[in-house]
């Protein structure tokens, strides 16, 4: 009995192509998109892109930025425009390039870094080296730090090494004549490449003070928050399912002939499609307001300083979703077909495009390709909308994007629902 019971489920599983690509293909594609993204966040031949101010002016930081600039891993604007030309920034043309995503970090070299002890007992005195950064690149500030510490050590030994001995004379009691000449001398053997390694280990002491600042988070509650990343990218995943849903209502209604009545009536196919489209999208869009009302009254999120922009991302992302609800509901045959479609198709956008974990965690590559699904183009307008602060007309990509395909995914809709005409 056994024996014909197998041989009947796997004559079922050889016909049900959705029940094969559940089983075989969605476990290989997650794990391909997980190993991809954490397997390779950044790739180490790519530049990290900062900007550079220099109000110190003095020796020291001109040797400091030029270290900076001759790092291979860094690609270091230090003017207004990206070509070099322009005036040179200033710590707020900096903080607005970070805040704008055009750099993930910019370095401040601020007025009296070099008179300024780098170590000792007025630890709560020293000038620091501010890293600006955009925490939604993680990685970028902790590399910009551990960097300057090395340009710390081999572009200005010489003056770390005085502000080292100016401390030890000022709290140790001065130095004699022949102390001095041992100082130069150690100086002399820092700057040399073939310095001992006991020589670089001591230079170790008179570490760059530098600290990173998140110029996009002032405050816990009065600013941006990283829950504004999360609140999108579920909300959109989820968006996806219940469009999905409710699109399947059509199929419902072919079932119970509900349908071709509507069809004989004087709304026709184009009346029912369009009567569909405004109900999910009213549907969508009260989703996402309750998403983000709950998220506002919950997590503190500054809705209601960013109304405007969240309304028309909202209209714009619900229209698309709901019209890519449609083209699943009109290319099954089933329930049970449009539930495995629509799982595979969704999970893997939402993967790709950042609903399950931020883009910015992905490399470039892997972002690129995040951009091929729809839910890439909803979470960037979010994002610049409670992130970035951006004007109503920067939100104009997104848009563009999100219009196209909705008009796309309607035009593909009414074509396959031309098989319920001809029953």
């Amino acid at each position: 009995m056994i024996g014909p019971l197998l041989k009947i489920f796997v004559t079922n599983l050889r016909r049900d192509r959705v029940v094969q690509a559940m089983a075989f293909l969605l476990p290989v594609l997650f794990f391909s998109i997980f190993a991809l993204v954490f397997g390779q966040q950044r790739d180490p031949t790519s530049k990290v892109s900062i900007a550079l101010v220099d109000e110190d002016q003095t020796e020291y930081s001109r040797r400091l930025a030029k270290a900076l600039s001759e790092e291979g891993a860094l690609s270091v604007r230090t003017h207004a425009e990206k070509d070099g030309t322009g005036p040179l920034l200033t710590r707020e043309t900096g903080t607005a390039l970070v805040k704008d995503g055009i750099v993930p970090v910019t370095v401040v070299l601020p007025k009296g870094l070099q008179s300024s002890p780098s170590f000792g007992a007025d630890n709560t005195n020293r000038v620091k080296v501010q890293i600006l950064s955009d925490p939604s690149d993680p990685i970028a500030p902790q590399m910009v730090l551990g960097l300057l510490q090395k340009v710390g050590f081999t572009a200005a030994p010489d003056v770390m090494a005085d502000q080292g001995m100016a401390m030890f004379e000022k709290y140790g009691g001065g130095l004699t004549a022949q102390q001095r000449a041992a100082v130069d001398d150690w100086k002399k053997e820092l700057a040399s490449p073939t310095a001992s390694s006991t020589t670089q280990d001591v230079a170790e002491g008179f570490a760059l003070p530098a600290e990173i600042v998140n110029v996009m988070q002032a405050n816990s509650f009065g600013g941006p928050s990283t829950v504004s990343f999360y609140a999108a990218g579920v909300g959109v995943m989820f968006l996806l399912f219940s469009c999905s849903g409710a699109g399947g209502s059509l199929l419902d209604e072919e079932e119970s002939g509900t349908l071709g009545r509507l069809l004989g009536s004087r709304a026709g196919m184009n009346g029912v499609l369009a009567g569909k489209f405004v109900f999910i999208v009213l549907l969508a869009m009260t989703q996402m307001t309750v998403m983000f009302l709950w998220a506002a009254l919950a997590f503190q999120l500054p809705l209601a300083s960013h109304l405007a922009g969240f309304a028309v991302m909202t209209f714009f992302t619900a229209a698309a979703a709901a019209s890519f609800g449609l083209v699943l509901a009109t290319i099954s045959r089933s329930r049970a077909q449009l539930s495995g479609i629509s799982t595979i198709l969704i999970l893997t956008m939402s993967a790709l495009g950042g609903s399950m974990f931020p883009r910015f965690f992905m490399s470039e590559t892997m972002q690129k390709i995040g951009l091929v699904t729809f839910n890439a183009w909803a979470l960037d307008g979010y994002i610049k909308v409670f992130w970035r602060n951006a004007a109503m007309t920067e939100l104009w990509p997104q848009v563009l994007v999100l219009s196209a395909l909705t008009v796309v995914f309607l035009t593909l809709a009414r074509f396959f629902a031309r098989r319920w005409e001809t029953l």
